[in-house]
């Protein structure tokens, strides 16, 4: 192991909280390896480079000896995180978080080396508590307390449902910490009033506090919202490359430098002089974007794939406005849809949004009103126009989402 001081620098990089940095190098002077909590719930099935920025973080503890805690919260998952919500999250149903959670291990392990992690489920000790000792647990901590915390405030001031469930998440989350006895939580900015109750849990119940870093929410393709699959502008860590590469170079040129830092493996000192050169002019941000991009791709899917996506992606748009239709197959996703929708007719926002290209059918409608969709090589701009659904149907939205329909 390097000695503590050197591995508080590299735990530390990036972090926007750390509570405290003191604890943790006492923590580190113990010369054990630490044992380090990172809980995520099942809520969907895909990871995005939202979730990876906390992930790396954990590599990075990995590799400096420490040992991962993967909690997956199949308990919490069935309540619904409240973390910056405004409204009550849909409760999941056991089949829904068992589904989703089969799909995690396998993104994670991306990332980190799963053959060294120790994945748990919180329904180990959590679904194992009696009435009695959810009562006690839940007095540890007060109503004035939960409503320190900004999204319940706002939504108890502003009279909306604030659902006893939701109050008891935090708690839950924080005995999660109790029960494996964890050293370090890892997480975005948005959990840190759970990470700080877990500390005092901790307290209360004789252990010694965690430490608590918090990295940073990364915004969306859309470049204002955290990235995240319910708004749509999230990049996921196992899309196509093709899909991968193209989202990653419609970022707004303000995020590239953010995402340097926080989603590759480059070395910061190389970033520094990246982004003096884009300042002066001296390196085009398309060019830096893909840079990055190629990184990004490289980390998920290989180099190999990494050149074919920027291939593909150089071919489809080098040409100005003439779209090349077959650069448009090599790069399209295959949609399968149900059988008995084959030779159907529907509207061309239906067709958008059954190819995955828009999240819900107002978004379809707006975009082929924005005249932003192509069906083959025609542009529609009706989204109440009657389109029959056949075999080999290519859909695009934009420059870089394409879709090829089949059935099955």
């Amino acid at each position: 192991m390097l000695d503590p001081e050197q591995q508080l620098k590299i735990i530390t990089r990036h972090a926007v909280d750390v509570v405290t940095e003191q604890e943790l190098l006492a923590k580190l002077r113990q010369g054990r390896p630490l044992r380090i909590k990172y809980g995520a719930d099942p809520s969907a099935p895909d990871l995005h480079l939202g979730h990876s920025v906390t992930m790396r973080a954990m590599r990075d503890l990995q590799e400096l000896g420490h040992h991962i805690v993967f909690i997956i919260g199949d308990f919490t998952g069935m309540l619904g995180d409240p973390s910056g919500r405004s409204k009550t999250r849909p409760q999941l149903s056991r089949e829904e978080i068992e589904q989703n959670a089969a799909t995690y291990a396998a993104q994670v392990s991306k990332i980190l080396d799963m053959t060294k992690a120790e994945v748990r489920y919180n329904s180990e000790w959590l679904g194992r508590l009696d009435a009695m000792e959810v009562v006690r647990l839940a007095a540890k901590t007060t109503v004035a307390r939960m409503l320190e915390r900004d999204d319940f405030a706002q939504r108890y001031a502003a009279g909306q449902p604030l659902g006893v469930h939701e109050m008891l998440y935090p708690i839950f989350q924080g005995y999660d910490s109790v029960a494996i006895e964890a050293d370090i939580e890892l997480g975005g900015t948005d959990q840190i009033f759970n990470f700080l109750l877990a500390r005092d849990l901790q307290a209360d119940l004789g252990q010694a506090r965690q430490v608590v870093i918090t990295r940073p929410l990364i915004p969306g393709t859309d470049g204002v919202q955290k990235m995240s699959k319910s708004l749509g502008n999230y990049i996921g860590i196992s899309e196509p490359r093709h899909d991968m590469f193209g989202k990653i170079m419609s970022l707004p040129d303000h995020m590239i430098v953010m995402y340097l830092q926080l989603c590759t493996d480059i070395a910061e000192e190389e970033i520094r002089r990246m982004e003096a050169a884009m300042a002066r002019g001296e390196l085009n941000p398309r060019d830096a974007k893909a840079r990055l991009a190629r990184e990004i791709v490289t980390a998920y899917h290989g180099a190999d794939a990494a050149r074919s996506a920027e291939e593909g992606f150089d071919r489809l748009f080098s040409a100005g406005k003439q779209v090349d239709q077959d650069a448009l197959l090599e790069v399209a996703t295959r949609v399968q849809l149900d059988r008995e929708l084959e030779g159907a007719t529907v509207w061309a926002s239906k067709a958008v949004h059954l190819a995955g290209l828009a999240g819900s059918h107002s978004e379809a409608r707006r975009l082929v009103a924005q005249g932003g969709v192509w069906i083959d090589s025609r542009k529609v701009e009706n989204p109440e126009e009657e389109i029959t659904l056949r075999a080999g149907m290519l859909l695009r939205v934009g420059k870089r989402r394409v879709a090829l329909i089949s059935f099955g």
